[in-house]
């Protein structure tokens, strides 16, 4: 199917990562153009830029001054923006239940979780103001959906993305670009770098797939290919304001024997 994507200027947040680099590839396999934003992983992003044809941009998204510089930086290398994904997030290892967690460490994850995206979303929305078009993809996760004990700061702030910024977003495009669509991708658990200790126990998979449809950990192109679907007009033109599980059917309950 042709996405009508090619052509169309993409920011990437947090594309240094597992998913995120899976995302630009999979918008650069349909002839997008793509910046590539990265806030410390320099070398990575420089060499998917270079996989890729695209740009790589560093910025800290929790700084109002970097995120207008890496949008302004973005339009003026690719002559604008169509389609902004909101990657970039920040999940804490440690498992600390809210009595036990300081309030440095619920700052820092809120700062760089929904702080960060709604920089991203205002310095975009700003753009799609100048040209009437433009859509959103922001990433959070099942955590904010179905909480994640040990991690309430990470749920909280991905829970929000996913309820009142979307709901709100959503509703504010279309003063700017009526066309222009607000959507959610919450991806389960997913082999990623992130990811990558805590699933080293080879017993923590069979654990957390119980409660999953598909007994399987997520891929980080099984996200990437829904994130470029929702972000195609020809495919989802119709489709604003919606959260889409990527978690092999996770549920809140055991659906598995051990």
């Amino acid at each position: 199917m042709d996405t009508g994507l090619a052509g169309k200027r993409v920011l990437v947040t947090g594309a240094g990562g597992g998913i995120g680099g899976a995302i630009v590839k999979a918008f650069a396999d349909e002839g997008a153009k793509v910046a590539i934003h990265y806030r410390s992983s320099a070398q990575r992003a420089e060499a998917l830029a270079d996989e890729t044809g695209g740009i790589a941009l560093q910025a800290d998204l929790t700084v109002e001054s970097e995120v207008e510089s890496l949008f302004s930086g973005a339009i003026e290398k690719l002559g604008g923006l169509e389609i902004c994904v909101a990657n970039a997030g920040a999940w804490p290892s440690a498992d600390e239940p809210i009595w036990e967690m300081s309030y440095e460490r619920w700052r820092d994850t809120v700062t760089a979780n929904l702080d960060s995206v709604f920089l991203t979303c205002r310095a975009f929305l700003k753009h799609v103001a100048t040209t009437g078009e433009g859509n959103i993809v922001m990433v959070a996760s099942t955590a904010g959906l179905m909480g994640e004990a040990g991690h309430a700061d990470y749920a909280a702030s991905k829970g929000a993305i996913a309820s009142g910024l979307l709901s709100s977003l959503k509703n504010e495009i279309v003063r700017i670009a009526p066309n222009g669509r607000v959507n959610v991708v919450c991806p389960g658990w997913t082999k990623t770098d992130m990811t990558r200790d805590v699933l080293a126990d080879p017993e923590f998979p069979k654990r957390i797939t119980r409660t999953m449809a598909l007994r399987k950990l997520g891929e980080a192109t099984d996200v990437a290919s829904t994130i470029v679907a929702l972000a195609s007009d020809h495919i989802s033109g119709h489709v604003t304001g919606q959260v889409v599980t990527v978690a092999g059917g996770m549920e809140g309950r055991v659906l598995h024997d051990a």
